[in-house]
């Protein structure tokens, strides 16, 4: 491949933006957190940057990962399935699954951060696979 084939490489993460509104307090402390902590990370990949701010950020002001990691899609964060807490991963695939119509779908976020998925290339049906318990298998074996 040539250095100038003119194909655009998308980014595999794209950043927050800090909320426009002076009274989204709660947005703007997770925000200031957020990036204050992703230069402190001692790691080159850029997944494991944000996936330990967004710890980071949850541990220090008390809540659970997977409400930090909404907030910072809402603000714009974009980044691969990597890069997000499991529970907010489990959030988003079955928001996905669901209809628009439907209580608990894909706000317009969720489906912005779908279309990322897409762009830099993550599995699309990684959402369908699912751990499904099964029988022990000596159920059926004889006593």
């Amino acid at each position: 491949m040539k250095a100038n084939d003119n194909k655009l490489e998308t980014e595999k993460v794209i950043l927050p933006m800090p909320p426009l509104s002076r009274e989204e307090r709660y947005e703007m402390d997770v925000y200031a957190r957020f990036m204050r902590h992703l230069r402190c990370v001692p790691s080159s990949r850029m997944e494991i940057k944000v996936l330990s701010a967004i710890q980071y950020v949850a541990d220090m002001m008390d809540v659970a990962d997977g409400e930090i990691a909404k907030t910072l899609v809402d603000l714009g964060l974009r980044a691969s399935r990597m890069a997000f807490p499991a529970e907010y991963i489990a959030f988003v695939d079955n928001a996905l699954m669901r209809d628009d119509w439907e209580v608990g779908s894909a706000s317009a976020s969720i489906k912005e951060l779908q279309a990322h998925w897409g762009r830099i290339g993550e599995d699309r049906l990684a959402g369908f696979r699912r751990y499904y318990p099964t029988l022990a298998e000596d159920f059926f074996a004889p006593a």
